[in-house]
């Protein structure tokens, strides 16, 4: 028997997924464990996906409070699995009647169905965050002051800034995973991300520059005044940064990568191409390669699920496997692909912790977590000095890749000329044009100063988006191509 949700206030205070649509007048558990396991009967794999989100969000602009939001959401998605064949149902109406409609539309990929059972059961206890709720923890009074503090603040800095915007943006989100064997899982994850934009103005000349952190957890690091001052002096430098910028050169020249952010090239250029699904249909560059050499000895990359509190962070995927730190290349040689359930199943090998979703309304898939490039032996400064004249570049703006060839583009926001092994003028309109297995043979120095990104980047695919962070350490290409704008 369907029961009625009665204080949604009681179910986003909740402690454990498992209470929240359990025991706070959801489902019946029992009932539900019916429905699942007569609904995903004769299939190789599947699962219900519980979930229920509270988000919020602020912008500040032009000195006031220009959208606010706040959001509360619930939703099932239910999947079967025959072979590499996908039925799907999905319904914001979490009640026994809508799991039993839903049963009936995956059962559609039943047809063909050999009798073939591989389930690969794990569980864990560890635990990469807290589950304490950002949105509930801090007055909303105390949310808004801090949005005018920070806009007080970055406007004093300087006379020359044209526009402040800041974004503070939270999410708390309780997820189940029930597969027909009678495994459950389940994660409480939140998410806090503070974004400062600052746009300068020289003359006609006006000039963007942002900072943004994000993380799973609160917004504790974000109320210290010292942190927040200096997200808005990070931003105001970026922007008064690029009023200096010239014209970026344009022709084949080395290239080196600072640590930290560019390692959005690598997982755009590479981490994509890793992923179990491209690779299990052969429409990837690295399809079929494992154990062979795809990068320069110096290159070891690892995606890791498991960097406490980091955004990118989850305890388990979405299909409730543990994450874990996967070795994907390791001294130029290819060790593995990231693997959600059925893609692994298919291809012989093993689910990796990679499968996401955006949300219950979408079919889980592999992703990445946080991808990065491991350290090396080499000082930072010695790798700029060993070069005669070439970039540096510190910031992407993003960029677009094709996994099936791996060629890509990327668009710089905070570059410089090196210029007789110095870092001299900051340079605009830099784009970086190349090969991601070829530009991987082309690496000839890794730094020892290895660093994550800041947080709040998104990946996209097929058209869903779930946060992710890179990073790298300093990293020398000895040859790329660069497109700049001067004449």
């Amino acid at each position: 028997m369907t029961k009625d949700t009665t204080n949604l206030k009681a179910l986003y205070q909740t402690p454990s997924a498992h209470e929240l649509f359990f025991e706070k007048n959801i489902l019946d558990r029992a009932a539900t464990e019916r429905i699942v396991k007569k609904g995903l009967e004769k299939t190789d794999d599947g699962e219900l996906y519980l979930e229920f989100t509270q988000s919020e969000s602020f912008v500040f602009e032009d000195g006031c409070i220009k959208t606010s939001s706040f959001d509360i959401s619930k939703g099932f998605g239910l999947r079967s699995v025959v072979q590499d064949r996908q039925g799907y149902a999905h319904s914001a109406d979490v009640s026994e009647t809508a799991l039993e409609k839903a049963c009936q539309t995956v059962q559609a990929v039943r047809q063909g169905y050999e009798g073939i059972k591989n389930i690969f059961p794990k569980k864990t206890n560890h635990s990469f965050y807290t589950k304490r709720n950002p949105i509930n923890l801090v007055d909303f009074d105390k949310k808004i002051r801090l949005l005018q503090e920070i806009n007080r603040y970055a406007r004093a800095k300087n006379s020359s800034i044209e526009q402040v915007t800041i974004s503070l943006r939270g999410k708390w989100q309780a997820i189940g995973i029930m597969r027909p064997d009678g495994y459950w899982a389940e994660d409480i994850r939140p998410i806090a991300m503070l974004s400062i934009n600052i746009v300068t103005k020289k003359g006609d000349r006006l000039e963007y520059g942002c900072c943004r952190k994000g993380l799973r957890g609160t917004y504790d690091s974000f109320l210290e005044e010292g942190n927040w001052k200096s997200y808005v002096d990070e931003a105001l430098r970026k922007s008064l940064l690029n009023q200096e910028a010239i014209a970026a050169p344009a022709g084949v020249m080395p290239v080196v990568l600072g640590p930290g952010e560019p390692g959005t090239l690598l997982h755009e250029a590479i981490g994509h191409g890793l992923e179990g699904d491209f690779n299990r249909k052969n429409l990837s560059v690295f399809s079929n390669r494992i154990g062979e050499k795809v990068a320069a000895d110096c290159v070891s990359v690892v995606d890791d699920g498991t960097l406490q509190d980091k955004w990118g962070t989850l305890n388990i995927d979405d299909e409730g496997t543990p994450t874990q730190r996967n070795v994907l290349i390791e001294n130029g040689i290819l060790k593995g692909y990231m693997q959600d359930r059925m893609n692994a199943r298919l291809m012989g090998q093993m689910p990796t912790g990679n499968c996401r979703r955006e949300s219950y309304a979408h079919l889980p898939m592999p992703r990445m977590t946080s991808t990065f490039m491991l350290g090396g032996k080499h000082d930072p400064e010695k790798i700029i000095s060993s070069v005669n004249r070439g970039i540096y570049a510190v910031d992407f703006s993003g960029g677009q890749v094709d996994i099936v060839n791996g060629n890509f583009v990327f668009s710089t926001t905070e570059a410089y000329m090196i210029e007789n092994g110095q870092i001299t003028t900051p340079i605009k309109g830099a784009t970086l044009v190349g090969n991601g297995p070829d530009i991987m043979t082309k690496v000839k120095m890794v730094g020892n100063n290895l660093e994550l990104d800041t947080g709040s980047g998104h990946c996209g695919k097929n058209g869903q988006s779930v946060p992710v962070n890179v990073g790298q350490p300093t990293v020398l290409i000895d040859s790329m191509t660069v497109g700049g704008t001067a004449s």
